[in-house]
């Protein structure tokens, strides 16, 4: 195999032949296939697109590139939520032991930070000895026990995605709607799921800013779900702003917790219940189940015990439920208050979650060690009258230098005027039936 001659072909706008994906994932895995050219070829797909039977081999070939859970005879339906990807996006955490509670198991296999967005394995490690890294057998045994378990990709599981991922964050093929409908696919597959979620982020600070991309990618994402026998559903939600208030992984953790007490910022609230209502509705059938079911299930502190129970399985201190102030904590906190009276006319996401990279709270390069502590706090929201004076972010920061940068980005991040135009919290419902707009 030329990986060169592969390349080009696919740099020039032509298909890889029926195979060539398959050898060339696994040459990848094993090694012989170095970074720079895989990182070429990907390059080549974010310019060209795959053909079809391209993506159908692609998500083939990393689907069988390791193991995978296996749930022959398991007696409970199994769900999942996967977001593409988002600034202050901590659903996961509410949404993996919240569904638990409702007869359905959970094995959710999460991601790290990509590029400016957050990731769901970075937040729970902020919860001192949380394990992501479970192997297969372990996640089953617990899942048997608690019917969750949020883990990341073992060297069993897909680990042509793991390194994939890592390669694209670095290397700026990350916006490309066939990689990032294989990344996905391929490990939700392999969870063996009878039902998946997708969260399908749109807006300024989504990996697809465009709406019509946006369906496009979740359409392409719901016919691979479908295909392989797990019923997928897809929600177009809002990512011109962040979501909830806090962005940074201690910080989200936290807010996180606040949500499962009934304390959450209102936006974070009501994307978590639409896409648990839609879990329901993949695990269950239609009749599903309502909002109302998952509300008591937090009222009555149910979900937060579920949660308590997965952190202590997992080896994390589950002390954190009750007081999150033992989550790190930055030793620096300064304000940003409004110069002047006016409205938020927007808050860009994209600027606030490249000024957490340069905090040290994301990634720069694969290896880079994150920082938990760092991060924002912003609690305003486009549309939102201020006040001079007003506190419009508070930032965590390791130093008063960093911090002081991190004010700047912020100042330029946050917009004040006279009239704001936010997108709709949850715009349209995706399936194979088609497309519904929604009026939320």
């Amino acid at each position: 195999m030329m990986i060169p001659r592969l390349i080009e072909r696919k740099r020039d706008g032509h298909a890889l032949e029926p195979g060539e994906w398959r050898e060339l994932i696994g040459a990848y895995v094993a090694s012989r296939v170095p970074d720079y050219q895989m990182a070429a070829m990907a390059m080549a797909v974010v310019f060209q697109g795959l053909t079809p039977d391209e993506l159908n081999e692609l998500v083939d070939a990393m689907l069988t590139s390791g193991d995978r859970l296996e749930f022959t005879g398991y007696p409970m339906a199994r769900v999942d939520k996967h977001s593409i990807g988002g600034v202050g996006d901590k659903t996961s955490l509410l949404l993996a032991p919240l569904i638990a509670c409702c007869g359905l198991a959970v094995p959710m296999i999460s991601g790290r930070g990509l590029g400016h967005t957050g990731g769901t394995l970075d937040k729970l490690e902020s919860i001192a000895g949380f394990r992501t890294g479970l192997s297969l057998a372990e996640a089953r045994s617990q899942l048997d026990r608690l019917g969750v378990v949020m883990l990341g990709q073992t060297p069993e599981l897909v680990p042509a995605d793991r390194k994939l991922y890592a390669l694209r964050d670095v290397t700026g093929t990350v916006e490309s709607v066939p990689l990032i409908a294989a990344s996905i696919m391929s490990k939700k597959l392999a969870e063996d799921l009878t039902g998946l979620v997708l969260d399908i982020k749109t807006g300024s600070g989504a990996f697809i800013t465009d709406p019509v991309q946006s369906r496009r990618l979740a359409e392409t994402m719901i016919a691979i779900g479908e295909a392989h026998g797990c019923r997928t559903i897809g929600l177009l939600t809002a990512m011109d702003r962040p979501l909830g208030f806090a962005c940074g992984n201690a910080l989200e953790a936290a807010e996180a917790i606040a949500g499962l007490k009934g304390d959450g910022p209102a936006d974070l609230m009501e994307v978590t219940y639409a896409l648990g209502v839609e879990m329901l509705r993949v695990g269950r059938g239609e009749a599903g189940g309502g909002r109302r079911e998952l509300e008591n299930l937090i009222e009555s502190g149910r979900a937060l015990q579920k949660f308590r129970e997965m952190v202590e399985a997992q080896g994390g201190d589950p002390r954190v439920v009750d007081d999150p102030a033992r989550l790190p904590r930055a030793p620096v906190q300064r304000p940003l208050r409004s110069p002047e009276d006016g409205t938020v006319v927007r808050i860009e996401p994209r600027a606030v979650g490249h000024a957490i990279i340069r905090l040290g709270g994301g990634r720069a390069k694969a290896d880079d060690v994150v920082d938990p502590a760092v991060g924002f706090v912003i609690p305003v929201k486009p549309g939102q009258r201020v006040g001079r004076g007003q506190l419009l972010a508070t930032v965590h920061a390791r130093d008063d230098a960093s911090a002081e940068a991190a004010l700047q980005s912020l100042r330029k991040a946050i917009h004040l005027g006279e009239r704001a135009n936010p997108w709709p919290l949850v715009s349209h419902r995706i399936s194979k039936a088609g497309v519904e707009e929604l009026s939320s």
